[in-house]
């Protein structure tokens, strides 16, 4: 797959630092989930553990380091995820056994004789017990060793272990760049899809796959029909919580959002009615706040329900 070209300036740096043998031990590779951080880690980690790179330094594809990366066999290559708890069940955060387990094997030497890369993903669903066991590895980095911390909402991480990794920030690229892009993937109406992703091309992608742009005019209309005084709350709390209920949040926000800005201009909004600024600004939050309140142990649809059954009008 050739890269985006948002990618050609931090590709250029971390070549740079190959060449002149300044690579960092960690480096903490955030931004939001669709701009591609993941697919640059990669890359990067079947370069550093190539034998033969090619001129413009990407991996060669046919050594056996390479070989053995693409059947995910590679010694040194190192994993950290959200692995499945004792009954079966997917955890959500990163515990202290599986980075006692990485530490461990950075320790030993490169069977290889080369790079040992370690990617640890998502690294802001680390626990406590589990950053602190990572801050010893990264206080006291191995030799050779290069961790690869991926995280969409990389403030979630402690200042302890930001601020010993180098960042490497990925931000959304210009509308233009994520438009060529999108055309080089054949998607119809980029320009819709980049609207419903706020300009994230990655986003724009996976949510056009799977549906997101009809569902996006559903929460619109739910929400004018709430500004109306024509729609139940709580019928529309339980028809959300049924179908990708962060992401109709995520909709709900964008929605009000257009209605703000709309309104600033003195233009007619998505929602319509007279519902005041102040009132719409104060769903705005609670929206955004809802979406983190999905992540924690309250029952959704009583979520959606706080925030759906709130004065509209």
């Amino acid at each position: 797959m050739i890269p985006p070209p948002w990618h050609a300036e931090p590709w250029a740096q971390m070549q740079g630092r190959l060449q002149a043998g300044r690579m960092p031990h960690a480096l903490l590779l955030g931004g939001p989930a669709g701009v591609g951080k993941r697919a640059f880690a990669e890359r990067l980690a079947r370069r550093l553990l190539c034998t033969t790179p090619a001129a413009e330094g990407e991996a060669c594809g046919h050594c056996r380091g390479c070989v053995l990366y693409v059947a995910g066999t590679h010694p040194d290559l190192l994993r950290i995820g959200l692995e499945p708890n004792r009954e079966g069940k997917p955890r959500s955060e990163i515990v202290i056994d599986q980075v006692r387990r990485l530490c461990d094997r950075l320790t030993l030497s490169s069977q290889f004789g080369g790079w040992k890369v370690a990617l640890l993903d998502p690294a802001d669903a680390l626990n406590a017990a589990a950053a602190n066991a990572l801050l010893k590895t990264l206080e006291e980095p191995t030799r050779d060793a290069l961790l690869l911390l991926l995280a969409d909402a990389p403030m979630r991480l402690s200042a302890t272990i930001r601020s010993r990794c180098q960042r490497l920030p990925f931000r959304v690229p210009t509308r233009a760049q994520a438009q060529a892009w999108l055309a080089t993937q054949e998607l119809p109406d980029a320009a819709a899809a980049l609207d419903a992703a706020a300009g994230n091309p990655g986003l724009a992608l996976r949510q056009a796959a799977d549906g997101a742009l009809p569902r996006r005019q559903a929460v619109r209309r739910d929400l004018a029909a709430l500004v109306g005084g024509s729609a139940d709350a709580q019928a529309l709390a339980h028809d959300w919580h049924q179908d990708e209920p962060v992401q109709r949040l995520w909709f709900a926000a964008q929605a009000l959002a257009d209605e703000l800005r709309a309104r600033a201009a003195g233009r007619r909004g998505p929602l319509g009615g007279s519902t005041g600024a102040a009132t719409l600004s104060a769903l705005y939050a609670q929206a955004n706040h809802a979406r983190e309140q999905l992540r924690g142990p309250l029952r959704g649809e009583l979520v959606l329900l706080d925030l759906l059954s709130q004065r509209w009008t």
